[in-house]
Parts: C-alpha cells; sequence; structure tokens
C-alpha cells in the first residue's frame, strides 16, 4: 500500500470517527441539504458544519453546489465504492501489515523519494537526514571496498549531491575513508543522529 493511499485511508477513518460527521452524511444521503438544514438538524452552528462537511468533501463523500448564497450538500455513492475498491479490498487491507508507521525511518526516506525514485532534496532536520543517510548506506556492500569514484556514482543515483552525502556517511561513521578508498562500517560503529558516540557492545 503506498503511503498516498495509507494517508487516504486513515483521513476516511477519521472522518468517519464522530458522531456529527456521520449524522451529516446519512442526512445528505437521504436528500440534498442545506447547510442550514443540515446544521439544525444535528445541533451545531453554520460555521461548525461547515468544517465536518469539508472533511467529507475532502474524501469526495459529499458534493456542494452555490445557489446565491446557499451551500448545498449532496452524497456521492461512488467515493465509498472506490475506496472499498482500491484499500478495502482483502488484498488491500493485507498491505496494511507492510505499511510503515508515520515516523519510523521508512516513512521518512518516503518523504522524500520523488516518482523516480531520488531524493528530492537532503533532508535538513538531523533526524529525517540520518534516516536517509542509514538508507543510503546499506546500498553499500560491507565486506568489500569502493573508489571514491564507485561512491560517487552510485550515490548519484539518488541524488547529484554525493561529496555531502560522503561527508556526513564519515561524519556519523556509517564510512571510512583511507586514501581514497571507501569502506561501510557496521551498524554498531555508526554515530547516533544525535552525532554521540555509539555504544559500546
Amino acid at each position: 500500500m503506498t503511503s498516498t493511499q495509507t494517508e487516504e485511508l486513515l483521513k476516511f477513518f477519521k472522518a468517519l470517527a464522530h458522531e456529527s460527521r456521520l449524522r451529516l452524511l446519512g442526512l445528505v444521503a437521504q436528500r440534498e441539504h442545506s447547510v442550514q438544514e443540515l446544521a439544525a438538524a444535528v445541533g451545531v452552528t453554520e460555521p461548525t458544519a461547515s468544517h465536518h462537511l469539508a472533511m467529507l468533501r475532502d474524501l469526495h463523500l459529499v458534493s456542494r453546489r452555490t445557489e446565491g448564497n446557499t451551500h448545498w450538500y449532496a452524497y456521492v455513492p461512488d467515493a465509498l465504492a472506490r475506496l472499498a475498491k482500491q484499500v478495502l479490498s482483502r488484498e488491500g487491507v493485507a498491505k496494511l501489515a507492510a505499511t510503515p508507521a508515520r515516523n519510523s525511518p521508512e516513512a521518512i526516506v518516503a518523504n522524500y523519494l520523488g516518482d523516480d525514485g531520488k531524493l528530492t532534496h537532503i533532508p535538513a532536520q538531523r533526524k529525517k537526514r540520518y534516516a536517509v543517510l542509514s538508507w543510503l548506506v546499506r546500498k553499500f556492500e560491507e565486506d568489500r571496498t569502493y573508489a571514491e569514484r564507485e561512491v560517487n556514482e552510485l550515490l548519484q543515483r539518488y541524488h547529484w549531491d554525493s561529496a555531502t552525502l560522503r561527508r556526513e556517511f564519515i561524519g556519523y561513521r556509517m564510512m571510512e575513508r583511507d586514501k581514497g578508498i571507501y569502506r561501510r562500517l557496521s551498524d554498531f560503529d555508526w554515530r547516533s543522529a544525535d552525532g554521540s558516540e555509539p555504544i559500546a557492545y
């Protein structure tokens, strides 16, 4: 399941995990209503009703049309069918097991990858940069050495600024360099995200 699908699924459950929004959805499923009618029926103010309806519109569960100064809302039944087909099928739900947690290293890296699989940019925030560096350095094998040219070639498959990435590897002790020859170090040798020394095992 892609991060976009996961986000859509989370928004869907969040939108429906509220009594007022469920009632609003039920009302517009019966017939088209104005926001004034909906607010009165649910017992909330018009701005509150508009806020709830905006969440439902964001998921394309309801549509809105304007007539003068009045907004009319209607139910869009195809939205539920579309969502069910995309992510609520047996296969879609099964993929949830492989969906990384929002703040996991995998999710952080995914946020910085473009459609071409390359990094859109190197994160400025230390924790996020560390996650990206950890992902990148694992593209190198532990049991071999690399000339600087080889390191650059591999890194430039993911980002043009290989010099910065190499320096970061050395700074975090993810790699060591000796006379232009690089070697990936074991995870146990790496400095932590805050730059502190690794824990001795």
